[in-house]
């Protein structure tokens, strides 16, 4: 049969020519394809690029913008000059200068020992450690060498003509007391950064120590200062003046005295206080041993202590004339009663008190001027533990002053409930009970004032002066507004009348004819107090017999007291005795008279 379908010729091989080519239908489409990849690619990168130069534009501009000033620029703190501390009357007592300190720059140095021992030439300090220090900050870009430099050093420095861009000075403030170590321990001092370190110079620290001030620096990649922005900069204010109650004439007087107390009786330490009356203004405050402000490079340990409120005593017998002033105010005593002194022997339940002398019956007042022991604790049995409690408390006893002062201790007087029978006959005599030398003299400076105790005054008056640009013009600075200091009455401690019958009376008597003759002036009707107490023995924990502080308060003129002076001398090792009116009383009359006559109180006739 014939096969009428229609066969298609067949290929023998793929790769036979057919006489026609796919191959460029095919290529056409992977170029096409190519392209539109590559195309779509290249503008998926310019809107991926667009976006972040919109974003960095618009959205990141003040963040980037603050990242550029920071890394081009330096805000760099310009310090401010601490105010001047000056007395009553204006006498500078503490002021700032401008110095020069002396740094490196350790990754500059190429020849570090070369470095190292120029300077140490120069300087006086140890090469080698200053060549170590440069091996171990090798890699730093400040290291200071010596701050604080004197003319001289810094023209030394200069002559050594080290490399330029490695070294460098800076102008630092240097803290100065031109009275070198007068009245140090009220002043205390700043140490090499400027913090105030004890005294009115920790104390009022946020008055004059000043606000510092900041200049705006431009610099280039390499960290390199290439222009001052004085549109941004802002000026340092400079501390506040200080202005303290302190009379710089009568602080000599008393560290006069103090440093002829320690020559004489080889004390432990001292402490001097001179108090205005009736304004309780502190005009004077010493304690030895001392130190000088200016060099506190070798101070010992003890040096640092202001004895006259970081250190506690027994008062003694100058506590006598409180608890005879509020006997009498509670009606508990009459002044002008007697009582048996027992010739020397008095027993309180198992305990018997002695006097230093034996004495029969006494008034009120020959019970103060012979500092009777017996007689001051039948006065005490009157008035009870309770009433000898109010007595302590009503004249600041167990309390801080409140003095503008660090380090001011509260003294030590025990709870009630913790007082017995022993406490009715040592309290009256000043035992049992510690204080400061400035409480006791605070206490005193109230008899003296009518009865008023206050808050004692050390600071007058704090005066801002305008602020300034540079460290060199700040003194000539023209002052601003005065804060004035204020010293409140804390109480009406005692009657009036009967504190001027305690100081022209009793307190008279006992310089005139009793313990406190040696502080009898000829030209100033003179009051005081003596004591002598017992300290506690540290091997036996009992009183002891050969160590003593002795003190003496005495205050001028009678008529109208106008200063109160208390000296405590602590274990005195050397003299004829360590009874107060021996030791401290001499000093203390001394010290008054140079008061009274630097406050120009006329002297009495002749």
């Amino acid at each position: 049969m014939f096969d009428h379908r229609v066969r298609m010729p067949m290929r023998e091989s793929l790769d036979e020519p057919t006489g026609r080519n796919p191959a460029p239908v095919a290529g056409a489409f992977a170029l096409t394809a190519r392209a539109r990849f590559v195309a779509a690619a290249l503008v998926l990168a310019w809107l991926v690029l667009a976006g972040r130069l919109v974003r960095l534009q618009w959205t990141d501009r003040e963040h980037l913008s603050s990242r550029v000033v920071r890394q081009s620029s330096l805000l760099e703190e310009i310090p401010a000059p601490p105010g001047d501390i000056v007395d009553r009357h204006g006498r500078l007592l503490a002021t700032t200068v401008t110095t020069r300190s002396l740094y490196l720059i350790p990754s500059r140095i190429d020849d570090a020992w070369k470095t190292a021992r120029g300077l140490g030439e120069a300087l006086g300090i140890d090469a080698d450690a200053l060549y170590r220090r440069l091996g171990e900050n090798r890699g730093r870009h400040f290291l200071w060498v010596r701050r604080r430099l004197s003319d001289d050093e810094a023209q030394r420095i200069k002559a050594l003509e080290l490399p330029k861009g490695t070294w460098g000075f800076r102008d630092e403030y240097l803290r100065r007391y031109p009275q070198g170590a007068l009245a140090a321990h009220v002043l205390g001092l700043r140490d090499i950064d400027g913090v105030g370190r004890g005294g009115i110079e920790e104390s009022r620290d946020d008055d004059h120590r000043g606000t510092p001030g900041r200049r705006l620096l431009r610099r280039h990649a390499r960290g390199r200062e290439i222009e001052d922005r004085e549109e941004n900069d802002q000026r340092p204010r400079p501390g506040r003046t200080v202005t303290l109650a302190l009379d710089a004439v009568i602080q000599m007087h008393v560290e006069r005295e103090l440093d002829r107390v320690m020559e004489d009786v080889r004390p432990r330490s001292a402490a001097a206080i001179v108090i205005g009356v009736p304004d309780c203004d502190v005009l004077a405050m010493a304690s030895r041993p001392a130190f000088d402000p200016n060099d506190a490079s070798n101070v010992a340990p003890e040096a640092w202590k202001n004895t006259a409120i970081a250190s506690l005593f027994e008062p003694g017998s100058t506590f006598k004339p409180f608890v005879v002033g509020w006997a009498i105010q509670r009606e508990a005593l009459a002044r002008d009663e007697q009582f048996d002194c027992e010739w020397g022997a008095y027993r309180m339940g198992r305990r018997v008190l002695h006097d230093h002398h034996p004495y029969g019956v006494l008034n009120v007042t020959d019970i103060l001027v012979k500092s009777s022991n017996i007689g001051m604790a039948k006065i005490g049995e009157r008035l009870g533990n309770r009433g000898l409690h109010e007595a302590a408390v009503r004249f600041g006893f167990g309390q801080p002053t409140g003095i503008e002062l660090p380090g001011e201790l509260a003294g030590i007087l025990r709870p009630l409930d913790r007082w017995t029978s022993y406490s009715t006959g040592s309290i009256p005599m000043g035992q049992e009970l510690a204080a400061t030398p400035l409480q006791t003299a605070v206490a005193h400076a109230a008899l003296a004032s009518g009865g008023r105790h206050r808050t004692p005054r050390l600071v007058l008056a704090t005066e801002e002066r305008a602020p300034t640009a540079s460290p060199s013009s700040y003194a000539d600075a023209p002052r601003g507004a005065a804060t004035r200091g204020s010293n409140a009455i804390v109480s009406n401690a005692l009657d009036p009348e009967i504190a001027r019958w305690l100081v022209t009376g009793p307190m008279r008597e006992v310089v005139m004819r009793g313990t406190g003759r040696r502080a009898n002036l000829d030209d100033y009707a003179v009051f005081g107090k003596s004591g002598t107490a017992q300290k506690l023995d540290p091997e036996t924990g009992g009183y002891s017999m050969r160590l003593h502080t002795s003190s003496f308060v005495c205050g001028g003129p009678v008529e109208s007291p106008r200063a109160i002076v208390l000296v405590v001398v602590d274990e005195p090792a050397r003299g004829e005795s360590q009874f107060g009116g021996t030791i401290a009383a001499p000093p203390a009359s001394r010290i008054l008279r140079h008061a009274l006559v630097t406050l120009r109180v006329p002297p009495r006739a002749q």
